[in-house]
Parts: structure tokens; C-alpha cells; sequence
């Protein structure tokens, strides 16, 4: 997952180019990739499989898509979710090594990767932009191997939900939308669907969380939270 917010936008999980030389070439791009086709995608409906051709490359524009591999033996794990502003796609190899997979009702918009790459060695503005997705991508990797790794099931449930935070509105931040179900989390984290409830109903009950009609939770102590992420 290529985390937009984080390389052109301010967000999560930014960097801004700021330089008024690449400004008119950024806008150019941006430009090109909005007369990209839009195509919904439905609740659990893939967006590419592993092993598909890479021939497109996809920004979110609504929902969630979970990236994940599927093991030899029915097990999946979760690599990361892609949300609004995220690219999906990305990369040098011919085919998907992952499956991208709606959470819930989506819509992307489509761009030719050959169209994308070929515009990259024109646009150095775009090439910069790619190059910080790219490391941007790598890093989180690298966090969620640490994560999954070394961390408690507190601390990854705490951490996914102030990864979760830090992308809200200014002035929404205690309230963290949950798009996907607890089986999603759990194979993101590392986890069972029984342990990631368990250490849901445990953040209630020290009043750390409140979870409302099972989609939204209500971070009612941030402190506390970042204190259980290990932050």
C-alpha cells in the first residue's frame, strides 16, 4: 500500500513538496491521474489478485482495500489496508504478489501503469512523489513486521488504533472508524478473532475505548492508549 496522505498530503501512516519548480509538474500529473476511470468495487470483491498482471495502478478513493497473501495452508495475513488517497499497484514486477480486497463498498480510480511509469521519467515532481511511497510503504512494513514480531496483543491493537487516529480530521481524532471486520484486524495483526475481542472488551472496561454500534470507536484516554501501544 502506497500511503498518498503520506507523500502528498498531511496525514499518517507527511510530506509535502513544497518546491515551486515541481509545483506546475505535480499538478500536471495529478491532472492525468484524475482522468483516470473510476470503478467500484464491492464489499469482499478483489480489486487484483496474486498472480494477476500488473497492468493498472489504483487510487483509493473510497472504502478500504486490504492487501494480503493467502498461505499454502488457508492462512491469510494481512499486509496493510489502503484507504482514501492511497495508491495500490505500485511497483516493478509484472504480476501482483498480493491480493487487494474491499473491506467494504469501494470505489478506485484507474490509471495505465505503463501510462504512470512512462510519465514518471518525464515528471522528476512525480518520480519524487513515487520514490517517497515506495520508502513510505517499505517503512510500515518493516513496523508491522516489529509489530507482529515482538509486540502484545495490547500493544498491536492499541498501536492499529492510534494508526487509525493520526488519519482522522483535524478535531476527530478520538473517534476512529472501523471499516473492516474483526477478522480483517486479526490477520493484519497477527492475531485470533477471539483475541482481538477479548482485548477490545478489556480496553473498554479500563474505559481506555468505547466501541458504538461495533463500527466506531471513541478513544476516551489517547494518553493511556499510546502508553499500551508501548509509544
Amino acid at each position: 500500500m502506497l500511503g498518498a496522505s503520506q507523500v502528498i498530503g498531511a496525514n499518517s501512516h507527511g510530506a509535502h513538496i513544497a518546491a515551486s519548480a515541481a509545483s506546475s509538474s505535480s499538478d500536471s500529473s495529478a491532472d492525468r491521474f484524475e482522468r483516470g476511470t473510476i470503478r467500484r468495487i464491492e464489499a469482499k470483491e478483489h480489486v487484483f489478485c496474486d498472480g494477476d498482471p500488473r497492468t493498472h495502478v489504483f487510487r483509493i478513493e473510497e472504502g478500504v482495500i486490504a492487501l494480503s497473501k493467502l498461505l499454502g495452508d488457508g492462512r491469510r495475513q494481512i499486509i496493510e489496508f489502503a484507504y482514501p488517497g492511497d495508491y495500490i499497484g505500485l511497483g516493478t514486477l509484472r504480476e501482483h504478489i498480493f491480493d487487494a480486497q474491499a473491506t467494504c463498498p469501494a470505489k478506485v480510480r484507474c490509471l495505465s501503469a505503463t501510462a504512470l511509469e512512462q510519465e514518471a521519467a518525464r515528471d522528476a515532481g512525480l518520480a519524487l512523489r513515487l520514490y517517497k511511497a515506495v520508502s513510505a510503504e517499505l517503512a510500515a512494513a518493516r513496523s508491522l513486521l516489529v509489530s507482529v514480531g515482538q509486540q502484545s496483543a495490547m500493544e498491536r491493537l492499541a498501536g492499529f488504533l492510534l494508526s487509525l487516529s493520526a488519519r482522522a480530521p483535524d478535531g476527530e481524532e478520538n473517534v476512529v472508524k472501523l471499516p473492516m471486520r474483526r477478522s480483517d484486524i486479526a490477520d493484519l495483526l497477527g492475531l485470533t478473532i477471539e483475541t482481538v475481542s477479548r482485548t477490545i472488551t478489556k480496553l473498554r472496561t479500563m474505559h481506555v475505548i468505547d466501541v458504538v454500534r461495533g463500527t466506531e470507536v471513541h478513544i476516551l484516554d489517547s494518553d493511556r492508549l499510546a502508553e499500551l501501544a508501548g509509544q
